[in-house]
């Protein structure tokens, strides 16, 4: 089975996960957004699972820094555009494994999620 670890290299959260499935010999593969882009279809089909208000994060400081006009009318459509033109603002880590995606970083979560 394929893991696949998406987000980017400088976040301490993908670090942390990172080192918790190299301590568990889960072997992964890992997409970093920055370095290797996103398209549409990754992110179309990560947010029909996930849903686009938990892929948004608006605590980061690319969110923050939106004009005021962009997050007010954030929606489906406008929020997806955004998170394809920054991708900094896509929670991370998004982890596709089983044919399913999970969002963020839990030692207990990452624990049942591969059950060991």
């Amino acid at each position: 089975m394929t893991t696949t670890l998406f987000g980017i290299s400088n976040c301490d959260t993908i670090k942390k996960a990172k080192k918790w499935l190299e301590q568990h010999d889960i072997d992964y593969a890992f997409h970093d957004y920055r370095k290797q882009g996103l398209d549409a279809n990754w992110l179309a089909e990560t947010e029909s699972h996930l849903g686009w208000e938990n892929l948004l994060n608006k605590r980061g400081t690319t969110y923050r820094q939106l004009p005021e006009e962009d997050k007010q009318s954030l929606n489906k459509e406008t929020a997806l555009a955004l998170l394809l033109a920054h991708p900094a603002m896509i929670k991370r880590p998004v982890l596709h494994y089983n044919n399913q995606y999970f969002l963020g970083f839990k030692a207990e979560q990452y624990k049942d999620i591969f059950a060991l």
